[in-house]
């Protein structure tokens, strides 16, 4: 008997992922034949150039309840989680990937915690069977920034694996449309009820991570930008900081002037000098980051463009 309370969409992001599609669409659909729950599965495929638009258009030829969103170029990860949200018709959605690093498995997990009450299912890792001490560590110290320096509390390892009901899904789409997003971030800020559920994440079924150094910076970045105005604040601090110092060099120059006849240390001088230009160019550096985000978001240029929707209604 189907459970009409729940009307479920799994958006799925995709890039590049021709190797591992097949594979996860039936871990998905087996995952979901075990239920009870109406679904639809949304695709979102973000640019890629390899044959995933071809599998992915298959698919949908022979499942009613598949439906595709090509964009007209890459626009990343966060654009194809806010666009499959956008288009979403359930009451309650789940965002993951197709490199199987987030198990389908887990959904009627999730879905039970929704039926209980949750509006927000997060979804946290406990480890990582990919081996790579880098990501964990970066992992680690990112959150570790970000808490320390926001007002609001974020969930450790906290991943792009999550279950919202309809509440924050409203609230996403008409609220925060910023360009400079993080997701992970928007949905524990809302607020309403939250459950967390731990697992462990697999080693990718085939390719390689989209998210390299430069990528994991640049998200990085973003996400303290978006929730911490510290950066902008440390010129306060740091100028005191500097203040003191020149009284303290100040009264020592005073006392070797008066009771020394060595000249002032040129050494003293060229560290304080290059020390306190280093600070400024970081600080505007900070500013510069700022006011390159708020011009991207004066443009306001679209967050994604849609090329085409391929849907079975």
């Amino acid at each position: 008997m189907i459970d009409n309370n729940i009307f479920l969409t799994i958006v799925v992001s995709v890039y590049n992922e021709e190797l591992s599609l097949l594979k996860f669409h039936k871990e998905l659909s087996n995952e979901i034949n075990k239920n009870d729950f109406t679904t639809e599965i949304l695709y979102v495929n973000d640019g890629s150039f390899d044959s995933s638009a071809k599998i992915l258009e298959n698919i949908s030829s022979s499942e009613k309840s598949v439906k595709i969103i090509s964009f007209s170029r890459n626009y990343g990860h966060e654009a194809a989680m806010i666009a499959g949200i956008d288009n979403a018709v359930g009451t309650y959605i789940i965002c993951l990937d197709a490199d199987l690093q987030h198990p389908p498995s887990l959904i009627s997990k999730m879905v039970a915690k929704a039926k209980e009450g949750a509006d927000l299912v997060l979804m946290k890792r406990q480890t990582r069977k990919d081996g790579n001490i880098f990501l964990r560590l970066f992992s680690k110290l990112f959150y570790k920034l970000i808490n320390s320096i926001s007002p609001f509390n974020f969930e450790n390892n906290a991943s792009d694996f999550f279950l919202i009901s309809n509440k924050i899904s409203n609230v996403l789409r008409n609220d925060f449309r910023e360009r400079i997003r993080f997701l992970r971030g928007y949905i524990q800020l809302v607020g309403f009820k939250k459950h967390n559920i731990f697992y462990d994440a697999p080693e990718r079924f085939d390719g390689k991570s989209k998210y390299d150094f430069r990528s994991l910076v640049s998200l990085s970045t973003k996400a303290i930008t978006s929730f911490s105005k510290l950066p902008l604040k440390l010129g306060i601090s740091i100028g005191l900081i500097g203040l003191v110092l020149s009284l303290l060099i100040g009264g020592y120059s005073l006392l070797m002037y008066f009771f020394d006849d060595t000249p002032s240390g040129y050494t003293s001088i060229i560290v304080t000098i290059a020390l306190m230009s280093s600070i400024q160019f970081i600080l505007i550096g900070f500013i510069g980051i700022y006011v390159g985000y708020l011009f991207d978001e004066i443009k306001r240029r679209p967050i994604y463009i849609i090329d085409n929707i391929i849907s079975n209604d």
